[in-house]
């Protein structure tokens, strides 16, 4: 029976702060509850950008790994592993670099939206040019089904499911494949049999979408079919061949709304955060140092809270009864700046609290994360393997 299997992956370019837990963590803390989960440090993904600066990967990967653990990822729950550490991804990326057109690669949005963005680099790179296919190598290798991302991100998903039809296409057609469908078909039994050609007919004669819904339902409920039998009928109800590479499905998650201490969004680029594990003084001291309302310059004088970053943290740590605190003790001038910005404090403090005490555990026994890791990566391993023994059959690769 297919898995319902997320995957996901963090770049270790730097210390994580809080914008990554609002908009990335906290959903791994909820979905490992929820799903097969595996979620991974992106090594490779980090030197397309930072190939020149490899130090700053090699300090960030084992704080960006305890930063996971200090929020609540659990490696009984989660497998957690190093991209690097599981070789197939790059060859899986290698032999999907035959059959990708260079102009699929050239029409993902982000191509040339972080090449402004990051004008300063040399981004004339074929590995920046190929980290879609990299990223697609990453989820295709696990038959992940779903893929947390923004909605900016959807048109990476777009391509992969783009690549692993196009793989599928040029190389699913094994020897017979007709006569092993429908004898897989038969396997299903007579009254289930009957269904899945109904609907099968019913999709490719008619494009019914809802046929093409239940029969795959149906597939996934059959207990007496092989995988490769599973596979096969998954092909032969949408015309193609034996599908080797299953198409994720984007998981959308809402945006961050974790603002900055300037008010832009929370960003290391626009240096306006607050780290994950950052200690009391130092965030006490950023949050009563934020600017404020520039209407307010005396205490006497009434401010907006729409004009304030303060207040977008409000909005984020604070309850009703202390948002509508601030709106009348600002606009009225009866509480003051520092007053106003206490409950943000005391909120991102207690929020942190845990995080720092969970991480001192691992501080003290690197040995424990290290192992972590190990066993992770060796899942992970174990699952790619699988994969690439059935690319590389499919691709004539499997020479005896």
């Amino acid at each position: 029976m297919f898995v319902d299997r997320v995957l996901s992956g963090m770049r270790p370019t730097g210390s994580l702060h809080l914008g990554h837990y609002h908009g990335v963590l906290k959903n791994w803390v909820k979905m490992q509850q929820e799903y097969e989960c595996y979620f991974f440090v992106a090594d490779w993904h980090a030197l397309t950008t930072h190939y020149d600066s490899p130090r700053i990967i090699e300090e960030s990967v084992w704080n960006m790994v305890i930063d996971w653990l200090a929020v609540g990822v659990d490696p009984s729950r989660a497998t957690l592993f190093i991209q690097s550490r599981v070789p197939e991804h790059a060859e899986l990326h290698l032999l999907l670099s035959m059959i990708t057109p260079r102009g699929w690669l050239e029409r993902v949005p982000t191509y040339k939206d972080q090449q402004e963005k990051l004008s300063d680099k040399d981004l004339g790179t074929y590995g920046f040019l190929g980290y879609p296919l990299l990223q697609s190598a990453d989820i295709l290798i696990y038959r992940a089904t779903q893929v947390p991302v923004g909605e900016d991100q959807v048109p990476h998903i777009e391509f992969t499911r783009e690549i692993a039809r196009r793989f599928n296409h040029i190389y699913g057609r094994e020897p017979d494949f007709e006569e092993k469908a429908q004898a897989a078909v038969r396997k299903m039994g007579g009254k289930n049999a009957k269904l899945y050609n109904e609907f099968r007919l019913r999709y490719q004669e008619k494009g019914d979408d809802e046929a093409l819904q239940f029969a795959r339902s149906l597939l996934e409920e059959q207990q007496n079919l092989g995988s490769a039998d599973r596979e096969r009928l998954f092909g032969y109800l949408e015309g193609c061949g034996k599908m080797i590479l299953s198409e994720p499905h984007a998981m959308l998650t809402a945006a961050s709304k974790m603002p900055g201490l300037d008010g832009h969004k929370m960003s290391k680029s626009y240096n306006n955060t607050i780290s994950l594990r950052e200690d009391e003084p130092s965030v006490t001291k950023k949050i009563r140092t934020m600017p404020t309302d520039p209407a307010r310059v005396r205490r006497t004088d009434p401010g907006n809270p729409d004009h304030c970053p303060v207040w977008q943290l409000h909005q984020v740590y604070s309850g009703e009864d202390t948002r509508n605190w601030v709106q009348q003790g600002c606009r009225g001038a009866s509480i003051g700046c520092i007053e106003c910005k206490q409950p943000v404090v005391d909120a991102v403090l207690a929020e942190q609290r845990p995080m720092r005490e969970r991480a001192q555990l691992f501080l003290e026994d690197t040995a424990l994360v290290r192992s972590i890791i190990a066993e992770g990566s060796d899942k992970a391993r174990r699952l790619a393997a699988e994969t690439m023994r059935e690319v590389r059959e499919a691709m004539g690769l499997a020479y005896r």
